[in-house]
């Protein structure tokens, strides 16, 4: 067996689910290898804190100069300063070894913290649009690590060490990917998720239940539907699907994401950082409605490599009606055999072992203490020895 040196690591992560859960899966792979874990978040971000079971959990103030004027910057400034201050004493007093930000504004004063303390650090993006502050900070960093090789304003010739890991994922998720698609065929039941974030989304209260109840009888016996709702929609989608007499259950929060992602045959949803990369990894087909406000429009290029295998289909807002989802469910219900290759052209491209290969990165960062000239692709692998360059993980400068 060999033994491994042990760190302290910090995860520096936004209050947004799309930050807080690939950090939430690397410090779970990280305590599992015996390294103790620190978080460091926001306000928002500890909305979150009953997850990170065994990981210390800090506050650091945030704010950014990102989208402000010059007088929104300026009067950002001594609390950008304060927060970094704040972010260099708490890294003090755990004694991190490597800091890994996810993104969002806390990442911000904690990785400038980290530097300035000559601690590792190492970036990752979760989009396939390198966000705001990541861009602040990617080419200072010691590594950067991308969900999608194909990331917009990832500049990779200026980064020191840049990997593509894939977003990292819960491992209930993670075991998905190795069961067999349910079976879906003309006579059996066809089970969809629709999922719209954290508080749902209105668009798929509007035209989810509505293209439902237009679909002939004999394909409504066929559907069993669970569907996330915002609280003040759930009532009127619940009258909708009254009168259809399918198998229907509506939630505000779905406590289970990972088991209802087991049963489905296909998934409706945005096409957030963490969508992806469950789809794709439990090996599931979606009907996806990028969220328009999306800073970047980056909630389309993250549907970019999963539309290109076919993988999913995809609708614009303004594209998305009751008339064309009715359709295209009556076209899947006749030809389930273009629903299992959809599901099997996720699976092909999902990376279920990010986690893993994240936080193989960040613990050589903290076990060599931050001397990047001896950062190797062959001293970046597992017990194992697998060579990461070999499954296309890391290029160097």
């Amino acid at each position: 067996m060999i033994r491994r040196r042990t760190s302290h690591i910090v995860l520096a992560a936004g209050g947004t689910g799309g930050h807080m859960f690939p950090a939430l899966a690397v410090g779970q792979e990280l305590l599992s290898r015996g390294h103790r874990v620190t978080l460091i978040t926001d306000r928002r971000g500890l909305k979150y804190r009953k997850l990170f079971d065994g990981i210390k959990i800090l506050e650091v103030d945030s704010t950014t100069f990102t989208g402000k004027g010059i007088i929104g910057k300026i009067l950002a400034l001594p609390k950008i300063l304060s927060s970094i201050r704040d972010a260099k004493s708490l890294l003090k007093m755990v004694g991190a070894g490597a800091v890994i930000g996810f993104g969002g504004y806390p990442s911000f004063p904690t990785i400038r913290a980290a530097a300035s303390l000559g601690i590792p650090t190492c970036l990752h993006e979760q989009n396939a649009v390198l966000g705001r502050v990541n861009r602040l900070m990617a080419k200072s960093v010691d590594a950067v690590a991308l969900s999608f090789e194909n990331t917009d304003k990832a500049d990779w010739q200026s980064y020191n060490y840049v990997a593509v890991t894939g977003n990292p994922v819960r491992k209930e998720v993670e075991e998905i990917g190795d069961l067999y698609f349910p079976t879906l065929g003309d006579d059996k039941i066809f089970r969809i998720l629709v999922i719209g974030g954290s508080q749902g989304a209105k668009i798929f209260s509007e035209v989810v239940p509505q293209a439902i109840s237009t679909l002939p009888r004999a394909s409504q016996r066929r559907l069993q539907v669970t569907q996330q709702c915002r609280e003040e929609d759930i009532e009127s989608v619940r009258a909708i699907y009254a009168d259809t007499k399918i198998a229907v259950e509506l939630t505000t929060f779905i406590d289970d994401l990972p088991n209802c992602l087991r049963w489905s045959h296909l998934v409706i949803g945005r096409a957030g950082a963490s969508t992806i990369a469950e789809l794709t990894t439990a090996g599931r087909p979606a009907i996806l409605v990028p969220y328009p406000h999306a800073t970047d429009n980056h909630q389309t290029a993250n549907a970019r490599e999963l539309l290109s295998v076919g993988g999913a289909w995809l609708y614009q807002n303004n594209e998305f009606n009751a008339k064309t989802l009715a359709k295209v469910l009556q076209r899947m219900a006749r030809h389930p055999n273009e629903v299992w290759q959809a599901a099997e052209e996720s699976r092909k491209i999902g990376k279920p072992y990010a986690a893993k290969d994240l936080a193989d990165i960040v613990e050589r960062l903290a076990l060599v203490k931050g001397d990047k000239s001896v950062i190797t692709v062959n001293e970046i692998s597992n017990e194992n020895n697998e060579d990461v360059e070999s499954k296309g993980l890391v290029a160097k400068r």
